[in-house]
């Protein structure tokens, strides 16, 4: 009897402990899978944090590389001589579809010494001219606007004209080109400087069509700009310096100052300097020349001096 009820007594311990003890296992496993989850999830959130703060410095960095070759591309336009070279950034586009003139606003003006009719120019060719002022901003009529003409000159056969814009979006038109007058396509177009206002030399367009249209006396010529307005962040304006034009006086043979005044030169369209020749007498000029001396015998004698 004493062996049966130490036997049941096991088995029924047995039956009675081994579902605890599962259940405490099964609840110590699902603790601590709990605990490895929660640092997996934190780890994954720190992971996340950190791709999202690399992919934004990631996108600054190239938008700084961008910038930097754009500026580079604006610091390659060498300005003719006799003009200096400023940087601006471009702060709005022309406004809309129904917008009345080709614009774009830069971020500087009266303030930064520019002035109304200041080239405009990018690292392919001219974009404009300024139209408009304010202390701090400038407005600056593009090429393809309508009311925009420049005299041109093709690089290539330097036949001379007149271009005009269309408009955005629409090919530039060529005025004034004689019939006759050698023009390829592909041609480009450079400023001649006969307005006085744009350098001689500057790219302004290329030729995409040459023909003859009815009764007219002029070629039909059609080019296109050499920039994409909806693409401009930065330009460069050319400026003349101000030395450019002053009257100049060196001193000539014999210390006499020789005057010098500006003359456009008809080649380069830049003032240069001309040259007044000295006088062989070595007077000044401006000054009455001296009275020559009186031929020997033909001086006037006094008359004698009459006694008291």
């Amino acid at each position: 009897m004493d062996a049966l009820a130490s036997y049941t007594g096991l088995e029924f311990a047995k039956w009675v402990l081994a579902p605890g003890k599962w259940a405490a296992s099964r609840v110590s496993s699902f603790w601590d899978r709990y605990v490895y989850f929660v640092g997996v999830r934190e780890e994954n959130d720190s992971l996340r944090a950190s791709l999202a703060e690399a992919t934004q410095e990631l996108g600054l960095l190239r938008e700084k590389a961008a910038e930097a070759e754009r500026l580079a591309r604006i610091l390659t336009i060498r300005p003719p001589v006799g003009w200096s070279r400023q940087g601006a950034r471009v702060i709005s586009h022309r406004l809309g579809p129904n917008a009345a003139l080709e614009t774009v606003l830069l971020d500087k003006g009266a303030l930064d010494g520019l002035e109304v009719n200041t080239p405009v120019t990018g690292p392919d060719g001219v974009i404009g001219r300024l139209l408009r002022l304010s202390p701090t901003a400038a407005t600056v009529l593009l090429v393809t606007d309508p009311n925009s003409r420049i005299p041109v000159t093709s690089q290539k056969n330097r036949t001379q004209g007149i271009i005009k814009g269309e408009g955005a979006n629409r090919e530039m038109v060529v005025q004034y080109v004689a019939l006759g007058a050698p023009l390829e396509e592909g041609e480009l177009l450079v400023t001649s400087g006969l307005e006085e206002i744009f350098p001689k030399g500057l790219p302004v367009a290329r030729v995409t069509e040459v023909g003859r249209k009815g009764p007219s006396l002029f070629q039909t010529v059609y080019a296109e700009p050499l920039f994409d307005a909806r693409r401009l962040e930065e330009v460069a304006l050319l400026a003349k310096n101000p030395q450019e034009g002053r009257v100049q006086a060196e001193p000539g043979p014999g210390g006499v100052a020789e005057q010098k005044e500006p003359v456009a030169d008809p080649v380069s369209h830049s003032l240069s300097v001309k040259v007044a020749p000295p006088d062989p007498s070595g007077r000044a000029p401006g000054l009455a020349p001296p009275r020559p001396a009186p031929a020997p015998g033909t001086e006037r004698k006094k008359p004698p001096r009459s006694g008291p």
